[in-house]
């Protein structure tokens, strides 16, 4: 009882870290303020862009710094960074000084803590509850964009943009470093207690495998290709929902549809998570697929507040299961040893999916006014996911064939 009290503080401790360090959804509202002060869109977005490119390269280095040495002092390092990033954004004044402090600073912060939450958790719960606890972890980072916006928008208001910076680097150092100092790795003779009923999966990893191993398999690429597309496919609309609203409807007031994306991205991990427990990973991520591929087809239609939700609710869970379950998969086809440094491989295809999503929105939009050759564009790349969904097996399934040939 005492270990599971354990795996559940480490649980609950990631999920409350994400919701801090998930500081990146707050950047909207900064952004807007900025623009009211002068700064020029393109000077007011690049910290933004600087920071999701710190964040990705930075997870691939952490994720093989927490393997060797433990979650407990990188995630240190990380939280630490992003609290004293927003700190000194606090000082900033020219468009430099904040891409360092907030791009540089607060982008490798959140890339450091983010890599360190789902490799310690899994690892104090059983492999059956791989999916839950990657999709919980995950909903943590989702929720930060339900009340990071709201509040940074109220702290600017009041206090002004600064003092906004200030606050809630000082509050993430309060709050986040302290549950930093909590999480760890379960001892060496530490084995999870097996759920009653439990039968182990066919073609599960038997072996750990490091990065470079997993660059030989096949799967890895194909990993690889489906998390850009279906990314890709996700940022474009979460990245241009309020636009697209505004395009396609009569509407004026949208900002309530990043609400629903964000909830329905949240919720989705968690339900995507569980889901891929019982059927398995890559059949939820082949559901998920023809689910946004539709969605993306339909999304021209979508000229009502009703359709848009609606639009935007699928699209974020669509988006949310990618996060849950391309972590869990990882796991599976290559053990949980080096996980940490396998998955920040994997995750470069989230970064090459940050450029991808909006290139495709801005071509279309400077091309014919709207939103239509997108929408087309990310379907076909959600039809090539689903392809590639069907043709992915198990590594461990296909070493077992292979040894019985």
């Amino acid at each position: 009882m005492k270990k599971m009290n354990k795996a559940a503080g480490i649980l609950a401790a990631g999920f409350f870290i994400n919701m801090c360090i998930g500081i990146l959804y707050a950047w909207s509202v900064f952004k807007q303020s900025l623009v009211e002060q002068g700064w020029s869109n393109a000077d007011a977005s690049m910290p933004y862009t600087v920071a999701t490119i710190c964040f990705a390269l930075s997870l691939l280095v952490a994720g093989n710094l927490q393997d060797r040495m433990g979650p407990r002092k990188v995630l240190i390092l990380g939280t630490v960074m992003v609290g004293l990033g927003m700190i000194v954004s606090s000082f900033a004044d020219s468009p430099m000084t904040l891409l360092l402090s907030f791009g540089v600073v607060t982008g490798c912060g959140i890339g450091f803590g983010y890599a360190c939450l789902a490799p310690a958790a899994m690892k104090w719960f059983h492999p059956s509850k791989k999916g839950l606890v990657n999709g919980l972890i995950a909903a943590g980072f989702g929720l930060a964009a339900v009340y990071l916006a709201p509040l940074t928008s109220m702290l600017i208001n009041t206090y002004g943009i600064q003092t906004s910076f200030l606050i809630l680097g000082v509050g993430i150092l309060v709050i986040a470093v302290p549950l930093a100092l909590t999480i760890n790795n379960p001892p060496s003779d530490y084995t999870p207690e097996t759920p009653a009923g439990y039968v182990a999966k066919s073609g599960a990893a038997n072996a750990d495998m490091g990065w470079r191993e997993m660059m030989k398999t096949p799967q890895f690429y194909s990993l690889w290709l489906m998390y850009a597309l279906a990314s890709s496919a996700g940022l474009m609309i979460i990245g241009n929902i309020t636009s697209i609203a505004i395009n396609q409807s009569d509407l004026t007031q949208v900002a309530f549809l990043v609400v629903v994306l964000a909830i329905f991205n949240s919720g989705g991990r968690v339900a995507a998570g569980i889901l891929s427990d019982k059927i398995g990973g890559i059949k939820t991520l082949m559901i998920a697929f023809i689910m946004q591929g539709i969605n993306m087809m339909m999304f021209a239609t979508y000229q009502t507040e009703f359709t848009l939700m609606v639009g935007a609710a699928v699209a974020g869970v669509g988006y949310g299961t990618l996060l849950a379950v391309f972590p869990s998969i990882t796991a599976d086809y290559y053990g949980l040893k080096n996980y940490g440094g396998n998955y920040g491989v994997l995750y470069t295809a989230w970064g090459v999916s940050g450029f991808i999503g909006p290139v495709v929105a801005a071509t279309a939009v400077d091309m014919t006014g709207n939103y239509v050759m997108a929408y087309t564009i990310c379907a076909a790349m959600l039809a090539v996911a689903v392809v590639l969904s069907f043709v992915t097996k198990p590594v461990g399934a296909i070493a077992a064939k292979k040894a019985t040939a």
